[in-house]
């Protein structure tokens, strides 16, 4: 018979290795299951944006948080504060602009709006057709690529169980406790926390839970090393744009356009139809950017639900269950709600509210 743990997390990124850490320093067992390695998915390949201009407002209270762990992490991480600055080129984009950052601004987030000259002061390289921009002091970026390594010190300093490149093949409810079927034999545990990103539907469908849970294809790029170009975070009023030069002088260029693949298919791949427009509206933002070659683009799949709000909470009629994932923002947001979901699993009263996962239970069973 196998170990009893008393908390099984599948999925490796930074959403589950921060609750497990939570659930670890509160007295519980606990272990952590991740099909490939830490960090391997969403959490290790995204561009590492830390701007609180592109965060949802319900979402900004999580996400000043978040920014506030990431900060404390400093070097471990590659943190850096730039200060950012997000551009509108037209009267539409302006108007755009202004409506979202005074709600921002409402919900916390310490953003201003600057002129055109302004903007040249801060960024010269940028472009003169800017008609109206914000700026927040608080944004950075850190290094993505460095999520899994943190991680697995922190798990291993809080007496974490790792299990790395192993898969879940099926999830089998006996008694008071879960039995997960890996190929490196059974593990056995009284409470379970499913934050496997964009396979969170198919681990789902395991215990019984049918969840609306899609998936993006993110596409990231970045040029080769070259000279200071710009300083700070540079983004675009529509989202489509985040960019960023490295202390190495490449450049990060990023914000949201699709690649092809699915979770199911196991792999993505970048699709030059979004990939030039990503890099067109780049050099528009900053004329100097076409003296960079781009040495590589990748892809990584984001997972979310149709409201666009975290899964985070209990799992609908399955006790001792939990969900975490589908997280807009979630490199930012995801140490510290992920912590909230290791206090909620510990009994205690999250920090702040959790997003609970019965608002899409009509396809859950209520028997595991």
């Amino acid at each position: 018979m196998s170990a009893l743990y008393d908390l099984a997390v599948i999925g490796g990124g930074i959403l589950g290795s921060a609750a497990a850490c939570r659930a670890a320093e509160g007295g519980m067992r606990t272990i952590v299951i991740e099909q490939q390695t830490l960090g391997s998915g969403a959490s290790g390949v995204n561009a590492g944006t830390l701007s609180l201009q592109i965060k949802r407002v319900r979402l900004m209270p999580y996400a000043i948080k978040g920014h506030e762990l990431w900060e404390k992490a400093g070097e471990r991480v590659g943190f850096h504060k730039t200060g950012g600055i997000t551009l509108a080129f037209n009267q539409r984009e302006a108007d755009l602009l202004h409506e979202r950052m005074a709600l921002k601004r409402e919900a916390g987030a310490p953003i201003e709006l600057i002129t055109p000259a302004r903007v040249a002061e801060l960024e010269p390289n940028l472009s003169r057709k800017v008609v109206a921009a914000s700026w927040c002091a608080e944004d950075g970026y850190a290094n993505a690529s460095l999520s899994g390594a943190y991680y697995r010190t922190l798990l291993e300093a809080a007496g974490v169980d790792i299990r790395e490149r192993t898969p879940v093949t099926a999830i089998d409810r006996s008694g008071s406790a879960f039995e997960l079927a890996t190929p490196a034999g059974p593990v056995r545990a009284t409470r379970l926390l499913l934050a496997c990103g964009a396979w969170l539907r198919s681990a789902g469908a395991m215990i019984g839970l049918d969840l609306p849970v899609r998936a993006r294809v993110n596409t990231v790029s970045v040029t080769e090393r070259g000279p200071a170009l710009v300083g700070t975070v540079v983004g675009h009023a529509t989202g489509l744009l985040t960019l960023k030069q490295k202390p190495n002088g490449s450049i990060l260029i990023g914000g949201g356009w699709q690649g092809t693949g699915s979770p199911d298919e196991g792999r993505s791949s970048v699709d030059p139809a979004t990939l030039l427009p990503n890099l067109r509206l780049a050099m528009f933002a900053v004329p100097g950017l076409d003296r960079f070659r781009v040495v590589r683009s990748w892809t990584g799949f984001e997972a979310n639900v149709p409201d666009f709000f975290p899964l985070a909470g209990a799992a609908p009629g399955i006790d001792n269950a939990f969900l975490l994932g589908c997280v807009r923002g979630g490199y930012t947001i995801g140490p510290y709600i992920g912590a909230l979901m290791g206090d909620l699993i510990l009994g205690r009263e999250p920090e702040l509210p959790l997003f609970d996962p019965g608002r899409f239970a009509t396809g859950a069973s209520a028997a595991a």
